[in-house]
């Protein structure tokens, strides 16, 4: 398949030091990232964008989500920023219910873990559909390749 991420690169210049629970987040995310995405870049200004697979750059730069894209021999394509405002609460919400998580299953019985994951995949649902709404005309994505990027999108905010 052409359409989808073969590489992806995370710029942690300025990024504060990640803990060990966002760094497992991190390395998961990218690894289910890269064995299953689906990734398409639409028609822009009326020319065709050649196909994938593309290699992906995620960076926060001046308050602005960027990807920088290119194709699988480095070539780049270019890039497209999104404002992280749309972002900043659902973002929020999920590191807090990560917390919450992380601490649950240190002591909680599962049952209780349990409703505090299914409240966790929520907002982590409602993270994807955001960035998809936001991907709009940039790029085609599906709900699995949006939630792992929304999972590294949140390590980018961390800190």
């Amino acid at each position: 398949m052409t359409n989808r991420i073969c590489h992806i690169e995370i710029d942690e210049k300025g990024l504060a030091r990640a803990t060990p629970e966002i760094e497992q987040e991190r390395r998961v995310a990218i690894f289910d990232l890269l064995e299953e995405n689906r990734f398409g870049l639409p028609v822009r200004e009326g020319r065709e964008v050649p196909p994938g697979p593309y290699r992906l750059g995620l960076a926060i730069r001046e308050g602005r989500l960027v990807f920088s894209m290119a194709l699988e021999d480095a070539s780049p394509l270019g890039e497209f920023h999104l404002s992280l405002g749309p972002f900043r609460q659902v973002v929020k919400d999920y590191f807090q219910i990560c917390e919450s998580y992380f601490d649950a299953v240190k002591r909680l019985p599962p049952s209780q873990i349990e409703a505090i994951d299914m409240a966790r995949r929520g907002i982590h649902n409602e993270g994807a559909r955001v960035l998809q709404e936001r991907l709009e005309g940039k790029a085609d994505v599906d709900t699995a390749t949006a939630r792992r990027l929304f999972t590294l999108i949140c390590v980018l905010h961390w800190g």
